[in-house]
C-alpha cells in the first residue's frame, strides 16, 4: 500500500533500521526483513519485539517496503519496541499456507536467535496481523510459544475453515491450524491476549468472519479487545485520515504497551 498510516508520534524520523536483513537462506532472496529499534540504545538493552505480519500479494510484491509497512515500523519503534516488517510467501489469489507459515516462524525464529544484534527481548514477543495475513498468526499459538506475549488482527481473517478462498490449501484439519478461532477451547492450547480492529465498511464475508472469531472468544471468556471503525474501509489505518482511526491505532499501542511490559 502506497499510503503511510494516518497517526504519528514524536521521534519517528529517529529511529534506526537495519535494512534487508535476510531471515531465511534456503529460500528465494527476496525473504528479507527491516529491523526498526528505538533510537540511543544501549548495547545490553532489550525492548519486546513486535512483527507485522502482511496480507497476500501477487508474485514479485515486497509488502515491508510500502509506506504502510515503514511508517507502522517506525512507529513501534518510536513508541519503545523492536518492530519487525518482512515479506513472505503469502499469496494472491492462491495463499500458499504451508510457505507462508513457515516463513513466519523462520522470521520469528531469526528475531529471537539474534537478540543481541536486534536489541530484543527473545521472551517477550507479539504478532500483528494484516487482513490475509490473519491467518499466519496460527504460527505463534502452537506448542511451545509462551513467549507471544500478545497478538494483534487489523481487518483480518481469523477462521478459514470454511472460507471458499482456502479450501484449495488442505485438509479440514490443516486449515484449523491456520485459524486463530478454532484454538479457543482446544486441549492444552493458550491463547495471548489479542486486539482486533474492525472496518464497519469491510466486506460483509471478512467482518462475518471476524464478528465469529469475537463470538468464540467471549464464549472462552477469553482476553479479548475489540475495535470498530463505524466509517472503516479494509485498510483503514492508512485509508481513512480520521479520528477514530488514530484512537484505533493508538490504542493498539497500548494494548501492546500493557501486554509486552514495556
Amino acid at each position: 500500500m502506497t499510503t503511510p498510516i494516518v497517526y504519528s508520534v514524536p521521534g519517528m524520523d529517529e529511529v534506526q533500521v537495519h535494512s534487508n536483513r535476510r531471515y531465511r537462506s534456503d529460500t528465494d532472496s527476496s525473504l528479507l526483513l527491516d529491523a526498526y529499534e528505538p533510537p540511543g540504545l544501549s548495547r545490553s538493552e532489550r525492548r519486546p519485539v513486535v512483527l507485522l505480519v502482511h496480507g497476500g500479494v501477487a508474485p514479485g510484491v515486497l509488502a515491508k517496503d510500502w509506506p504502510l509497512f515503514q511508517t507502522w515500523g517506525r512507529l513501534l519503534a518510536a513508541s519503545g519496541f523492536v518492530g519487525i516488517t518482512f515479506n513472505h510467501r503469502l499469496g494472491f489469489p492462491k495463499a500458499n499456507l504451508v510457505q507462508a507459515g513457515a516463513d513466519v516462524r523462520a522470521a520469528i525464529a531469526h528475531a529471537r536467535d539474534n537478540a543481541e544484534a536486534l536489541h530484543v527481548d527473545r521472551d517477550r514477543v507479539c504478532l500483528l496481523g494484516f487482513s490475509a495475513g490473519g491467518p499466519l498468526l496460527g504460527a505463534g499459538l502452537g506448542p511451545d510459544t509462551e513467549f507471544v506475549r500478545c497478538m494483534l488482527a487489523f481487518y483480518a481473517f481469523l477462521d478459514i475453515r470454511h472460507s471458499p478462498l482456502h479450501t484449495d490449501e488442505g485438509p479440514p484439519e490443516f486449515l484449523r491450524q491456520y485459524s486463530p478461532a478454532a484454538f479457543y477451547g482446544e486441549p492444552g492450547a493458550t491463547v495471548p491476549p489479542i486486539f482486533v480492529a474492525r472496518a464497519g465498511l469491510d466486506v460483509a464475508p471478512l467482518n462475518a468472519v471476524i464478528d465469529q472469531f469475537a463470538a468464540a472468544a467471549l464464549a472462552a471468556n477469553a482476553p479479548l479487545t475489540l475495535m470498530n471503525h463505524p466509517q472503516g474501509k479494509h485498510g483503514f489505518d492508512a485509508l481513512n485520515d480520521d479520528d477514530r482511526s488514530r484512537e484505533i491505532i493508538r490504542a493498539a499501542i497500548a494494548f501492546m504497551h500493557t501486554h509486552l511490559e514495556v
